[in-house]
């Protein structure tokens, strides 16, 4: 289930990670090019996808 989810997942971070970084900018903080966002976003995305993948797992078990 973790590997179906893991796009979606490291999707999601990466565009997390970006609009964190525009929001920095406004402290002084570089913007993330979308390259970085996407590279950050796919390290970030598997423990967080395997994390809903067993909220979801234990979910079906009930």
């Amino acid at each position: 289930m973790t590997l179906v989810l893991y796009p979606f997942g490291a999707g999601a971070a990466a565009v997390n990670v970006f609009f964190a970084s525009l929001i920095t900018s406004w402290i002084g903080w570089p913007v993330l090019t979308p390259l970085t966002s996407i590279a950050i976003g796919m390290l970030l995305g598997l423990p967080i996808t395997y994390a809903f993948a067993v909220h979801i797992h234990k979910l079906m078990q009930s």
